[in-house]
């Protein structure tokens, strides 16, 4: 089983929270897009940093919202593990979908949760 590797952070300007978060860490981000800007670090965790106002952009929540997020090799292994999490009556707010950074679905822990699975961006 894959280990957590990406952090999402929920943000209202992506670019700008890059800009931010690039003086913070020292290093440019390795993408940035209108919608979405992700970090990468020496030790294998990343920080996304995700636009609310993303056309494919989905939560039930509100206020301050993160995500544990599954980075996994490709599109295989998002599929794979959705039928796993599937078949173990997991709870799943977003099926299967192409989103700008690839295809992904989120599933829920007991505790309402978000749990992302996607492949790398980039």
């Amino acid at each position: 089983m894959p280990m957590p590797n990406l952090m999402l952070l929920y943000v209202e300007d992506p670019p700008a929270s890059a800009r931010f978060y690039e003086a913070l860490f020292e290093q440019p981000p390795a993408a940035v897009y209108p919608t979405y800007a992700a970090f990468e670090s020496a030790q294998g965790w990343h920080l996304g940093l995700w636009s609310s106002k993303a056309r494919d952009f989905v939560s039930g929540g509100s206020g301050h919202r993160a995500e544990i997020t599954f980075l996994v090799p490709g599109d295989e292994q998002v599929l794979a593990l959705y039928e796993r999490w599937h078949a173990l009556g997991v709870a799943i707010e977003q099926p299967p979908h192409h989103a700008v950074f690839g295809l992904t679905f989120v599933a829920l822990d007991p505790d309402g949760h978000r749990i992302r699975v996607c492949t790398p961006d980039g």
